[in-house]
């Protein structure tokens, strides 16, 4: 689905944009938050008169973040689409907007690799773009886009608001063969998951961080059917064992061995909607989702700070702010020979 957030019906007029000339770039950044974290750093590359009045003076930051809660107020499942957009398009060459992309007649592009087939929310950029293109076209890439509607998704679910940079420009290809090898599994181990992490810059405190995105969000019974050995009359044989016998009990009765493939489990049971430490709760009491979920408590490394975050949601919000932060940053393309600012999100220019 494709929504378009109308300048005359959910946004103010481009006429009557509210314009912020004289403040300063962080308090236009911040204006309005109550729960916000902040870092010093607050563009990706040098930007022209143009580009900065598009930012400041049309407040595209504003717009997206109307878009974004417009959107979750019509749709409460869209934040965790959103959100999984991001990881999905930074893990895979960057944070560049590549999996908006079409296919060509001699490339496929990410989206349709089966791993993405799941993949929701690109309609909702798509929406957002056309917004912001009406307010001031050619500057605003839907590589930002991307980056702060799940910013002010995770905050339209009731979590922090980071201040991330933005500059990042649209990656000029997208390709499927970069998907498998590049996005981290739920099947995988620690080791496996640091290694792939590591391969964007991100560490062990990013990973346990960054794991309690699964708060939000559903899952097909395909995400976590390796955890549950059937037999042939389709009973349970053997299932892994970190998991609270009756938790599983539950999911066996949601997912037996012949599930409907459009059946959909919650990530986490006690606040499915709402961005909290729940997950890191859930995760101790053996209630946690995925394999790579529980195998954070096996690691000296993630475990303690599984610990840390669910005894203090404050403590995980704060390495949230960092480590999405990172994320967004993940491969950015910031010159012309890299990256373009597309006109719209699923072509080249």
């Amino acid at each position: 689905m494709e929504y378009l957030f109308r300048a005359n019906l959910i946004l103010e007029p481009t006429s009557t944009i509210k314009r912020l000339k004289s403040a300063p770039a962080a308090q236009l950044l911040v204006a309005g938050t109550s729960s916000y974290y902040g870092f010093a750093t607050l563009k990706i590359r040098s930007r022209n008169e143009a580009e900065l009045g598009c930012w400041f003076n049309d407040n595209a930051e504003s717009l997206i973040s109307t878009a974004v809660q417009a959107a979750s107020t019509f749709d409460a499942s869209i934040p965790p689409k959103l959100l999984r957009l991001l990881f999905h398009d930074c893990f895979v060459d960057g944070c560049d907007a590549s999996i908006l992309l079409d296919s060509t007649p001699t490339e496929t592009a990410e989206k349709e690799d089966p791993a993405n087939s799941n993949l929701q929310g690109l309609g909702v950029i798509t929406g957002i773009k056309r917004t912001v293109e009406l307010a001031c076209a050619g500057v605003v890439s839907c590589a930002d886009i991307i980056a702060l509607a799940a910013r002010d998704a995770v905050v339209a679910m009731g979590g922090p608001k980071v201040e991330i940079p933005t500059g990042r420009l649209d990656g000029l290809r997208s390709s499927a063969v970069n998907v498998r090898p590049s996005l981290p599994d739920t099947p995988f181990g620690v080791e496996q998951l640091l290694e792939f992490f590591g391969r964007k810059g991100l560490d062990h405190e990013d990973l346990a961080a960054l794991s309690g995105a699964h708060t939000v969000g559903v899952a097909h019974c395909t995400a976590f059917n390796d955890r549950f050995t059937f037999g042939g009359n389709g009973t349970v044989i053997s299932q892994d064992p970190t998991m609270d016998p009756a938790y599983a009990a539950q999911l066996v009765q949601r997912c037996p061995a012949s599930a409907n493939t459009n059946t959909l489990i919650v990530n986490d049971l006690k606040t499915p909607t709402v961005f909290d430490n729940a997950y890191y709760e859930d995760v101790q009491a053996g209630h946690g989702l995925f394999h790579s979920d529980a195998v954070l408590l096996s690691d000296s490394r993630t475990a303690a700070l599984l610990r840390s975050f669910g005894a203090s949601q404050d403590a995980f919000f704060a390495a949230w702010a960092k480590s999405f932060t990172k994320l967004s940053l993940v491969g950015v393309k910031t010159s012309p020979s890299q990256g373009q600012v597309r006109k719209k999100c699923n072509l080249r220019n």
